[in-house]
């Protein structure tokens, strides 16, 4: 298994998970794509995962917290059963057995939580209201926050521009629909992004989407 992959927290990414590969897991019918990961099974770690009809992981600890967003299917644990468009937050020592009756994708991040940090936090985001956001066009919806990290969800309606900002402890972005974009590029369905620390941009949707974001995590 890669160890040390994507750790330049400086560096810019972008990933297309259509791009990539699944790589197998020590799971049988666990799938991965790797976008950042310290060590082989233990450190930080943010990675898409397929599970398989009736697929499950042995019981385990994450010493350093997960979170993770059901993209599709039904993700489920001994807590309850998550629908596509959850959020959930398991803080530093939770314990759990992940498995799935009839298939899932989450994205998945491991290892980076503050041991302070010790909500648990279930949210679906289908059943919640959006917020006006900071720009005509803008809707959010809050999912957690603790410290300088926040993270949310925001909609971008067709046409939207955003102005020119800098991201002073970084910037992750998962695009859950539509097309996100920016000066750089353009960003469709199923791209990551990682914007370093003092990373500036004019973001944008011409056709409108959804993003996971993450922001003031990387310091």
């Amino acid at each position: 298994m890669t160890t040390n992959f994507n750790m330049d927290f400086t560096t810019r990414l972008v990933i297309k998970v259509d791009d990539r590969d699944w790589v197998g897991s020590k799971s049988s019918g666990v799938e991965r794509q790797l976008l950042e990961r310290e060590e082989a099974e233990s450190g930080r770690a943010t990675t898409i995962v397929r599970f398989s009809p009736n697929s499950e992981f042995t019981p385990h600890v994450h010493v350093g917290g997960e979170e993770f967003f059901v993209l599709d299917g039904v993700f489920s644990d001994e807590t309850g059963d998550f629908s596509a468009g959850t959020y959930v937050r398991n803080p530093v020592g939770s314990k759990h057995r992940p498995h799935s009756t009839n298939g899932a994708t989450i994205f998945v991040k491991l290892g980076q939580m503050d041991e302070l940090d010790q909500d648990h936090v279930r949210v679906d985001t289908t059943k919640e209201n959006w917020l006006h956001g900071p720009a005509e066009g803008l809707s959010v919806l809050p999912l957690h926050q603790f410290e300088t990290e926040n993270v949310a969800l925001v909609k971008w309606q067709p046409g939207t521009k955003f102005h020119r900002h800098i991201h002073a402890g970084g910037e992750e972005i998962f695009v859950i629909d539509g097309v996100f974009e920016d000066e750089q590029g353009r960003y469709p369905k199923g791209t990551w992004l990682r914007n370093p620390p003092g990373s500036v941009h004019t973001p944008f949707s011409t056709e409108g989407c959804i993003i996971f974001v993450k922001t003031g995590h990387l310091n």
